[in-house]
Order: C-alpha cells, then structure tokens, then sequence
C-alpha cells in the first residue's frame, strides 16, 4: 500500500487525481498530486498546518478547479469537474469552518444543502432527516430539529454540520470530507462520530478524516494520506499507521508531550492564592489560580466551561480583589475571534495596541508594532501569506496561531484559553505547550479549557464540570482518562 495507493484490495476506484496541481497567483498549494480515492475506505489525511490539505479537499469538493492534472470519476474523465460534478458525483463536505447560517434554524438550514427539500410539509420533513441522522451519529444529543443556530452551543453546531453532510435526500452520498470534525466535540461525542465513520465506511461511504488528532486516524483509517508542502509525501496502510510513523513521515520528530517535570508544578501549588473567582448560577462553583499556575477546565461540552471563561473575564475586568490584565483566546474563531476584513498583522497586534503600546508624539509606533508582529510570527511559526495579508487568507490552523500570539503579544496577567489548539498540528500544538510553561514561568496565570484530555497534562490543577459546576478538582498526577470521565457523569460536589 506505498507509493499513491492507487489500488487496494477488494474496493472499486470512485475518483482519481493525477498530477493535480493548484496555484493562487505565485503561490503553489498544491503540486503534482496523485491520488485514488476508493470506495467504502476511510482515509485518514495529515499534515501541518499550511501543507495544502484543504485546498486538495476544496479541489475534491469542486470549489477549486486544478490549475493542472486530472479528474476521474468512476473511471470516466472529468474534465469540467466543479461543484455540480462533485454533488453528482456523490461529494459532501463538512468543512473545518461551519458553513451554518445562525439566523436560521436547524431545520432550514438543511434546506440550503438540500434544496430538494420543498414543498408542502418540507420542514416536517426536514426536521425528521436531521433528528434520524443526529441520533444515528450522535446518539442522545437532544437536539430536537427546530432550534435556532445561534442559540447552539459550538458543539451542537459542529454536531449539525456533521449530520447535515451525512444525510441522504435525492441523490445518494458516496464520499464525505470531514475537515477537523471533531475539533470542538469532547472525548465522549468524538467517539460517537468515530464509531458512525467505521460504520459508514463499512457500508460503502468513502470517509476522508482530516485532522490534527492523529490518535483518530490511527483508530479509524485504512489508509493515511501524509502531506508536506502542497505535495503527498506518503500514504501508510493501516498496518504502519501508527501515530510515530505519521509523525515521522510529517518531518517531524516524536517528542514528549507531558509538562517538563513535576517541580514546575509542585510549585504552582505552593504559591500564594492570588486569584479567585465564583462563577456560574449553582454553588461550590469556586475557581482559584495563584500567579504562574496552569488551571485546566475539563469535562464533556456545553457543561458551563466557556459560560465560567466568560464570567472570569467579566470578573477579571471590574474593579476588585481579582482585576487583572487579561486576554482572551476564544473558541469559536469565525464568530468570536478573528476580524475578517483585517491583515493578519492587524489582527495579532490588535491586544497589544489596546495595552499601552508605545507611542510617539501620540501616534502609535509602526516601528515598534512590526517588530511586535514579526517576532511573534517567528516565534509561534506563522506560514502561508505576507502579514500584510487578509486573514482568511490563512488556513484555519494559521488563524487559531494568530488569536494565540494576540495574547501573547499583549501585556495581559491572565490569558483565558477556550479549546486554544482547535485544529493545530502536532509540531505546533508542541510549541505552543512550551509558550505556556515558560510564559508561566514569568509570572502568567493560565486558565485552559480544552477538550483534549491528554492536554491535561499540562495543568497544574484541573477543575472538571458537569451542568455548569465543578464536580471534582484534580490534581496534574490525578488527572487520568478514568478519573476525567468519572468525574464527567458525577453530580456537583457536596
């Protein structure tokens, strides 16, 4: 299974790409790119951040045309291949950045991917496609079909997105994009769509996983597509998969990941109580951070975690014991996060101009601001446009850097972090662990929602909550898969 992996036993070939190439004015994002896309496989497909995954998932979408090479599907060339021929061809797409429109609701917003739905009785039935397919996919969401999308939590969102892509209305689905599915869903909900993929592909749906968590791929994939520079610079049977050789074949080497020692932390919780909060509508909601500490927020989504991040910065904000300098990494970087018709280099320094940047005869220092840009570029491995740029320009890994080093970059005390490396690659995600502890080690107090348990690791104490309260705090030594999910389902502390 070397080479493109242009056959595999047993499975009939859907859509071929030869020598696929894809350029945007003098900057190539995808070179020479061959590849077989066989029926019922679910491919797992890797790479850092910038290595040219979407854009070969846009070409498959038909949202890009190639700038050269060709298309096949099932067998037959296609030479005028866009977004019709790939909904022929039985393409759905559930993009890392959800496509919802939140004045709508669930009902129709399917209708915009499914215009078939019309008619008399067309949310009825509407309604019904989307609960069928949340419950076969995400079993006891309880999401009923006719609420608002704004009114969802990201989860619920991203759990939407993904039923959408997945149902059936006139024409059958033969192949599914999933791009960073499971970025904002917990342990407990990503297993759900995990064991819905298998199954799927059993049935003869192709599943593409694209995603930084490369532990799902190694679960769930038949083949690996590892990707480097626009190009494919490997595919792995689902035998020499593993997470070490998906690294490796990324260029990188496999480092360990846990916090650089139990001294860092052991002091962390020595130190003088410096912060304290109560959040949330129920008691015994308590959070408390010394100056320096590392304090994780766990528990399944949509139990108060980003509702008590909130509330800390409003806490944080207002005169008090608690007032601090501080900085926010949102979650929901489409909705909250990034400002779309601003540079990237606008919207990284945009915290540090609001903190007292340095100024000259009343003027902001331009000088000063580029160099605050471009050291933080460098630092935190900013790639794929000028920081003159806009920042959609950026691939969504890029863009969640951005929000990071906007933090960073400012003279904030207290750094609140909501799910920070949603969609970030392995290498970053190392780098970015490393920021925090030597950040910490400054004096910086860290409070990290994440709904990657192995990040956990990191933290010094770990509040973990359910229905809006903290039912157990964990210590870093404490903070297991086992203790994490127990104390998931428990009710709030006595």
């Amino acid at each position: 299974m070397g080479g493109t992996g242009d056959t595999v036993a047993g499975r009939e070939a859907l859509i071929r790409f030869e020598g696929i190439g894809k350029t945007f004015g003098r900057v190539r994002a995808l070179s020479d790119v061959d590849f077989t896309f066989m029926q019922g496989e679910c491919v797992g497909i890797a790479g850092h951040n910038g290595a040219g995954k979407s854009t070969l998932m846009a070409v498959l979408a038909g949202v890009h045309a190639p700038t050269q090479g060709r298309i096949e599907v099932d067998g037959r060339d296609a030479p005028h291949y866009d977004a019709n021929a790939a909904r022929d061809a039985g393409v759905r797409c559930v993009f890392q950045e959800l496509s919802l429109c939140a004045n709508l609701t669930v009902a129709e917003n399917m209708c915009i991917v499914h215009p078939q739905l019309r008619g008399r009785g067309w949310r009825r039935t509407a309604t019904r496609l989307m609960r069928e397919k949340l419950e076969a996919i995400f079993p006891g969401n309880g999401l009923k079909g006719n609420e608002l999308v704004s009114d969802l939590t990201l989860t619920q969102q991203q759990m939407v997105e993904i039923a959408r892509g997945f149902t059936v209305t006139d024409q059958p689905v033969r192949l599914v994009i999933l791009d960073e599915p499971t970025s904002s869903l917990d342990a407990h909900t990503a297993d759900q769509l995990l064991a819905f993929v298998r199954k799927a592909a059993q049935g003869g749906i192709t599943c593409l996983l694209v995603t930084h968590m490369l532990g799902e791929i190694e679960r769930v994939a038949d083949r690996v597509m590892v990707m480097r520079d626009g190009s494919i610079v490997s595919v792995l049977g689902r035998e020499q998969s593993s997470r070490a050789s998906i690294i490796q074949a990324m260029g990188q080497h496999l480092e360990a990941e846990r916090a650089p020692g139990a001294a860092r932390v052991q002091t962390g919780r020595d130190r003088e109580r410096h912060f304290e909060w109560n959040v949330g509508a129920k008691r015994h909601t308590r959070i408390e951070a010394s100056r320096g500490e590392v304090i994780g927020f766990a528990g399944l989504a949509g139990q108060g975690q980003t509702e008590a991040l909130l509330a800390i910065y409003e806490a944080a904000t207002r005169h008090g014991p608690s007032r601090a300098k501080v900085a926010f990494v949102a979650g929901d970087r489409g909705r909250d996060g990034v400002f779309p018709i601003w540079s990237i280099a606008q919207n990284l320094d945009l915290r540090w101009l609001a903190g007292g940047a340095p100024r000259r005869r009343g003027l902001v220092d331009l000088a000063a601001a580029r160099a605050v840009v471009e050291a933080w570029r460098a630092k935190i491995g900013i790639r794929g446009a000028a920081m003159s740029a806009g920042i959609l320009s950026l691939s969504g890994g890029n863009q969640q850097k951005v929000l990071f080093a906007r933090a960073l970059a400012s003279d904030a005390d207290l750094i609140l972090m909501d799910d920070p490396t949603r969609g970030v690659d392995v290498g970053t995600k190392r780098d970015i662990y490393q920021l925090v502890h030597d950040e910490a080690a400054k004096g910086r107090t860290f409070i990290w929602y994440t709904t990657e348990n192995e990040e956990l690791s990191h933290c010094d104490r770990t509040y973990v909550f359910r229905s809006a309260a903290v039912t157990r705090v964990l210590h870093a030594d404490e903070c297991t898969e086992e203790a994490l999910l127990a104390a998931s389902f428990e009710e709030q502390a006595a």
